[in-house]
């Protein structure tokens, strides 16, 4: 089992030279994020998630949380992480001074994510889900909930979890039966939810839960629906808790991976009802929630990142120390053999074409929010929402294969537990499902993002790439061009194409999507290498190989999406 190392040397280099985060400075209210202060967190991150998060992944993978009498308990040591986190004021990274955070931008607190993931993902779902109710509450809530919930959200000492679905519901949340009744200014919740992470756990003094649910004139479907705060603990007006809440962890589920963190079946209102507030606007639960699903959906992205860079380094230390055949008479290890190579670099490559595009996306993120121009906010904003389902639904499916390469690497000894490397591939294979499956992402691409702003978002991104091929190396220019054109052929196809044809098209269009953004982003890393602006000496070969290994999968893609519903006949499933 290897030592996690964190990755910081390839992370500031995506920061500056990918990503280009040194120009979020000069964004209002960014000023003080330089360049020094930046390394000066990576650094102490990076000390946290080896020293704290990375020795207990295989304690939580072990032990998982458990049930006991109806409370969750954690694995052993989680409770001193979080509560080490906690002090360490990780939590609020990117949330305002105002709020009790450190108004670090999104950019950097993505690059946090990447650390937490890699050493310990089980236990970062519980800030990534906590990090997205404050958000959700800072975006539509009273100025009360707002002091009394988001501020100690945001400061770790309550925590959050999203419950959405039901047994009957799964992804189709128009199918949500939970009520809510009016009771003297707030409402009983009445109902049950399925998987909901970090329901509970013994890391926090309460855990605070947004719940959709119908109130007693609500319309039918999604329309219907409204979103609710529903503590465990009732606290008063100055946080004070009260009285246990009425509701109960019935279940919790025995998954393939991520052990340590709690997958609940949740009880509401078995006694009368539990107690909650009403979040934004009745019967516009859904739109209200989406602030947290989409952050969420971003963040899901991080986590494959994250698990692909433990799966790589736990398969290179592997490859290294393991001594099998010889060359030249003499014994090696079997990083001599081609096929090994071919595993590891492409490992490689691909992780810092995601790391490129988490990154990339994140500064988007940020403009979004704080850029000076209303054009240029609108302008980043559409941005983000392009890119959202490529970063969730790309990053995790190549968190699947590198994973899974991980565990060939090391032979008969990647399918023994006791090496650990399975664990990485376990917890990875949530990923794809989690915050809307990954074809729920790709149908949202070619539904509704290729479709917003009049179907121009993508084409400013085109323009955008294909200014870029004057300064990419000279030798990635032909298959990046050829690439681009691809996308841009699927592009338009799509933009007219029938709705049952764009469905069935869906996946292999993001995944074309993904490799083109990926190998443009590995080039202009390549380009900074190349100029000696930037520390990065890999880049260059890391570009050559994803242009001439990765990118000719694109020839099949696009033959993929042009073929759509071809032979997606329902009668061959009954012949």
């Amino acid at each position: 089992m290897t030592v996690f190392v964190p990755p910081l040397s390839d992370m500031r280099f995506v920061l500056r030279a990918v990503a280009r985060a040194d120009e979020l400075a000069h964004l209002p209210g960014l000023e003080h994020a330089t360049a020094d202060l930046v390394d000066a967190v990576l650094e102490e991150a990076g000390r946290f998630a080896r020293e704290v998060l990375a020795p207990l992944d295989a304690v939580g993978d072990r032990e998982g949380a458990r049930l006991e009498n109806g409370v969750v308990r954690m694995p052993s040591g989680f409770a001193e992480a979080f509560a080490a986190y906690r002090a360490g004021g990780w939590m609020g990274a990117a949330f305002p001074e105002a709020i009790g955070g450190q108004d670090l931008p999104r950019t950097v607190a993505t690059a946090l994510s990447d650390l937490w993931n890699a050493a310990n993902t089980a236990f970062e779902i519980c800030p990534l889900l906590t990090r997205g109710a404050a958000e959700a509450i800072l975006a539509h809530g009273t100025e009360a909930q707002r002091e009394l919930y988001a501020r100690r959200l945001v400061a770790g000492t309550w925590t959050g979890a999203m419950a959405l679905t039901e047994p009957q519901a799964g992804t189709d949340l128009g199918a949500v039966r939970t009520r809510a009744e009016p009771a003297n200014g707030k409402y009983r919740i009445v109902g049950q939810k399925q998987f909901i992470s970090y329901a509970d756990h013994d890391m926090a003094e309460n855990t605070v839960h947004l719940v959709l649910a119908r109130l007693p004139d609500a319309p039918e479907g999604s329309r219907g629906l409204s979103l609710f705060i529903v503590p465990k603990y009732l606290p008063d007006e100055n946080g004070r808790l009260g009285p246990r809440n009425d509701w109960r962890v019935l279940k919790l589920e025995h998954k393939v991976g991520i052990h340590a963190s709690p997958t609940c079946f949740v009880a509401y209102g078995e006694g009368g009802g539990a107690l909650g507030e009403l979040l934004g606007e009745p019967n516009r639960g859904l739109a209200t929630i989406f602030t947290m699903i989409n952050n969420a959906r971003l963040a899901v992205g991080h986590e494959g990142l994250g698990l692909s860079e433990r799966a790589y380094q736990a398969a290179l230390a592997y490859a290294r120390g393991r001594v099998q055949g010889r060359k030249g008479g003499e014994p090696v290890s079997i990083l001599a053999w081609p096929d090994v190579r071919r595993m590891l670099v492409g490992m490689r490559a691909e992780i810092a074409a995601m790391r490129a595009l988490c990154y990339w996306t994140a500064t988007f993120v940020d403009r979004a929010a704080r850029a000076v121009s209303p054009r240029e906010r609108a302008r980043a904003t559409g941005r983000v929402a392009l890119l959202t389902p490529i970063v969730k639904a790309w990053c995790t499916d190549l968190a699947q294969e590198i994973t899974h390469t991980a565990i060939q690497v090391h032979g008969g000894m990647g399918y023994v537990e006791e090496t650990g490397v399975a664990r990485h591939w376990r917890d990875a294979r949530i990923l794809p499902i989690y915050e809307g499956t990954n074809g729920v992402q790709a149908m949202d691409l070619v539904g509704r993002k290729l479709a917003l702003d009049d179907g121009r978002l993508p084409w400013l991104l085109f323009e955008e790439l294909r200014g870029e091929l004057a300064t990419a190396p000279a030798e990635l220019r032909p298959a990046l061009r050829a690439s681009l054109e691809r996308l841009e052929q699927a592009t338009r196809h799509l933009q007219a194409a029938e709705e049952e044809h764009r469905g069935a098209a869906a996946r292999p269009y993001l995944r074309l999507f993904g490799h083109t953004l990926g190998a443009f982003l590995l080039a202009r890393g390549a380009a900074a290498a190349l100029s000696g602006a930037e520390d990065g000496a890999a880049w260059p070969g890391l570009a050559r190989f994803f242009c001439a290994h990765v990118l000719p999968e694109t020839q099949g893609l696009l033959a993929s999406v042009l073929a759509g519903a071809e032979g997606l006949d329902p009668a061959l499933l009954d012949a």
